[in-house]
């Protein structure tokens, strides 16, 4: 029973006139009236002593992202020389570029050059392209770290490309080219006849 409905009946208890045998209270209706005050004491000490224990709310567990194992690379239709030509793009949509003094297993752009080049790099394991294309996607650790190839030819974006569909970089000094999916494999080039980045500008 709650602490408000018992108090509620020691309240109407005491209201309650008193049984008179002659012109004296009965002793056990005088028992009664000094037993329920200390009652109400006891109930209303208790009943301030309970305290609720409210449930925990489930705390949604963390899930952290899984770790990007691939790369993607994609294709889109940017006007080249005046003409609509697919080519491969980052993951942001802007032109990805090949430079002619590269080879498969030598980095010609890095450095002051790779400034104005930015290869594109990745800490995946793996490079996923378009279904459609019959090229060899690859990843190769060389002076620009884990750069991505396409055929052997590694590939960059140009910096004064600001944003998708845009090839200003197709041409530069004759050494720089979009990179499209019929890009032929690049022709392995020992050390000794890699350019160098004294031998001239590549930017």
């Amino acid at each position: 029973m709650e602490v408000k409905t018992v108090i509620a009946s020691i309240r109407q208890t005491l209201i309650a006139p008193p049984h008179k045998v002659g012109h004296r209270t009965s002793l056990s209706h005088l028992r009664l009236l000094i037993g329920l005050p200390a009652l109400a004491l006891t109930l209303v000490v208790a009943g301030c002593g309970q305290t609720s224990t409210p449930t925990a709310a489930k705390t949604p567990s963390a899930t952290s992202s899984p770790a990007t194992s691939s790369i993607t690379v994609k294709t889109a239709t940017v006007t080249v020389n005046g003409k609509p030509e697919t080519v491969f793009t980052n993951s942001a949509g802007r032109t990805l570029y090949y430079f002619t003094g590269d080879s498969p297993t030598k980095i010609a752009c890095s450095g002051s050059c790779a400034g104005i080049w930015p290869p594109l790099t990745t800490s995946a394991s793996t490079v996923s392209g378009p279904a459609s294309v019959s090229g060899k996607f690859s990843i190769y650790k060389g002076a620009n770290g884990s750069q991505v190839e396409y055929n052997g030819h590694p590939l960059y974006v140009y910096s004064l490309d600001t944003g998708p569909d845009q090839s200003h970089g197709e041409g530069v000094l004759g050494k720089w080219f979009v990179a499209t999916p019929s890009l032929a494999p690049a022709a392995q080039v020992s050390p000794s006849a890699s350019p160098s980045a004294s031998s001239g500008s590549y930017y």
